[in-house]
């Protein structure tokens, strides 16, 4: 679960520092039809993904299996993000869409990153007591 948790925290460093970059350089996102294709597939695949994890972690009683559920969950966030700043760049040439709704979902990969660590350390501490 500590892996899943620091992997949010790299997860989300790496985006806020794109999105600032992004922001600063005034870097404008360019379309591109696979990456729309990818995006739209994911979409769709990720909620799939994060149900049938979440649903198995909780029936073999995996915390990290069920972890690992909000960490597919935010690539669907991402792939989100990725369209609507497409989207609002092509349609009302809005460029900072992107990197401002990339700054948002840093908020909760850090958040799912804090609580996953939160988990495994009071797992640890239940399994001390036993």
């Amino acid at each position: 679960m500590k892996f899943v948790a620091v992997s949010f925290f790299i997860l989300g460093a790496y985006i806020l520092f794109e999105s600032a970059k992004k922001l600063v350089l005034r870097e404008v996102p360019e379309p591109s039809l696979p990456g729309i294709i990818v995006a739209i597939v994911s979409m769709i695949v990720m909620p799939i993904l994060t149900w049938k994890k979440y649903h198995t972690g909780k029936a073999i009683h995996s915390n990290a299996l069920v972890a690992d559920s909000k960490e597919t969950l935010a690539c669907a966030f991402l792939s989100l993000t990725l369209l609507l700043g497409l989207g609002l760049n092509y349609l009302v040439d809005f460029w900072q869409a992107d990197p401002i709704v990339g700054l948002i979902i840093v908020v909760f990969l850090f958040r799912e990153g804090w609580e996953g660590w939160k988990e495994a350390n009071e797992e640890k501490e239940n399994e001390g007591e036993h």
